[in-house]
C-alpha cells in the first residue's frame, strides 16, 4: 500500500506528469527539463526525486550528464500500467504537445554549458 501511495503522489502533480510525458519520447537531463518547464533546477530536481522514489523513472550517468528516463523495466506492475496509460490519457493535451515541440529544439550543450 505504501508504494502505491508513492506512485499516486508522484502522479498527482502536473509538472511531474509533464516530465513523465517528456521522458516517454527520450531521456533528458535536468537542464533540458528546466528549460522546457521553465522551473528552477532545484524544483525540477525535487520532482525527479519524487518520481524516482515511486520507481517511475531511473537515472543513468553518461560522462558529465545524468540522463533520466522512464523505468520501463520496473518489476512493479502498477508502475508499468501507469506509464502505459499516461501516454493514452495525455495524447491530445495541448500542454503536453507544447512540451514535445520544445524537446526537439532543446540543446543540452547550449543550455547546460556543455
Amino acid at each position: 500500500m505504501k508504494q502505491l501511495s508513492k506512485i499516486f503522489k508522484a502522479m498527482s502533480d502536473t509538472n511531474r506528469l509533464r516530465i513523465l510525458r517528456m521522458l516517454y519520447h527520450r531521456p533528458l537531463c535536468v537542464c533540458e527539463m528546466r528549460e522546457i518547464l521553465q522551473l528552477a533546477v532545484s524544483t525540477v530536481s525535487a520532482h525527479l526525486s519524487i518520481l524516482k522514489e515511486a520507481d517511475l523513472i531511473i537515472d543513468e550517468k553518461d560522462n558529465k550528464w545524468v540522463n533520466y528516463s522512464l523505468n520501463t523495466n520496473s518489476q512493479n506492475p502498477v508502475v508499468k500500467k501507469m506509464l502505459t496509460m499516461l501516454v493514452n490519457w495525455t495524447e491530445n493535451d495541448t500542454d503536453f504537445a507544447g512540451d514535445l515541440e520544445k524537446i526537439n529544439t532543446v540543446d543540452r550543450n547550449t543550455i547546460c554549458g556543455g
